[in-house]
């Protein structure tokens, strides 16, 4: 049985990969330096760094919005967003609820389920 490392950077334990999100940990093991070629990776990203082009399409839920923020307070965001990176630009399409909580918690990160895609995926995922 072969173990694959895990990376972790924290606060204290920080590592500079050029005005890219802190890595907080890698869904498959693989290194910071390989991770696009390794599937998704768990990322922090700045929420000032994310587009919601489907923003519009509907309101949510101001009873589940506060529930989320009670809970993010309490022990922190539980299940990571949706993230599509294209040419370095992040675009959320789901977790909706949570962003706004973070939002107003005024929160400056959250996160984040990265997987990095073409512009003619991001294309698909806006019709």
């Amino acid at each position: 049985m072969v173990s694959l490392p895990m990376f972790r950077i924290s606060a204290t334990n920080t590592m500079a990969l050029s005005n890219r999100p802190t890595i907080i940990a890698s869904s498959n093991g693989v290194p910071p330096s390989n991770r696009r070629s390794g599937g998704p990776a768990i990322l922090e990203i700045p929420l000032e760094k994310i587009r919601r082009p489907l923003m519009r399409t509907r309101e949510n839920d101001p009873e589940k919005v506060k529930d989320l923020m009670e809970s993010i307070r309490e022990i922190g965001l539980q299940e990571p967003i949706d993230m599509l990176e294209v040419e370095g630009v992040y675009y959320g399409f789901s977790g909706c609820h949570r962003f706004e909580a973070h939002q107003r918690l005024g929160l400056p990160t959250i996160r984040c389920k990265v997987c990095w895609g073409t512009k003619e995926t991001l294309r698909h995922h806006l019709q």
